[in-house]
């Protein structure tokens, strides 16, 4: 079966209604060391100038943010510490929000995932936005590149929506007044892969 990544139409949409959307689908990474890939099971959305949790929080426009005004489907990568995050950028160019990918059930390259998570049970390998990437082999050299082509692509993944999807507060971003409180994440109630 040749697998279709998701058409540009899947993408311009709002953050809020593609965080929901990505829900289910399968993120897939190809490597030189091979392909790894997950089913999405934790998303936030990020709304872009009125967001004060958003990077774009008042059409902030810097180098780091730059892809977050460009097209819908882009790949925005970012540092956080030591870890790099990967967000679906959303909207249409000039409207600045995104999707960060919380976390994602592994389902191909599990040898390369349990490599490049060393001394952690399969559980720890994509439970949090940091972890995910490390263990799919997504880099911030995918910054700009498009969902649509590899060597980052997202795929249809689990056929029927025969699980419940659950909404609450965004995670880690206390000093951002009531957007703090948002109910913007979206998860796959009871997956053991949701990041809390």
């Amino acid at each position: 079966m040749i697998m279709k990544p998701l058409a540009q139409s899947f993408y311009e949409r709002s953050a809020l209604e593609l965080a929901d959307a990505l829900i289910g689908k399968l993120l897939v990474k190809d490597t030189p060391e091979g392909r790894a890939s997950g089913i999405i099971v934790e998303t936030e959305a990020y709304m872009g100038a009125e967001d004060r949790a958003a990077h774009s929080y008042g059409n902030r426009r810097t180098r780091r943010t730059e892809i977050m005004f460009g097209k819908a489907g882009s790949v925005y990568t970012y540092q956080m510490h030591t870890h790099t995050l990967v967000n679906v950028v959303a909207s249409e160019v000039d409207t600045p929000q995104a999707v960060l990918i919380r976390a994602v059930e592994p389902v191909e390259g599990l040898h390369l995932m349990e490599a490049r998570r060393p001394g952690r049970k399969q559980v720890e390998w994509t439970n949090g936005p940091g972890k995910l990437t490390k263990a799919l082999g997504i880099a911030m050299s995918d910054y700009g590149s498009h969902y649509t082509a590899p060597p980052l692509q997202i795929f249809e993944g689990w056929e029927d929506r025969d699980f419940e999807v659950m909404t609450g507060p965004r995670i880690g971003i206390d000093n951002t007044g009531e957007a703090r409180d948002y109910p913007w994440r979206f998860f796959v109630k009871g997956n053991p892969y949701i990041s809390r």
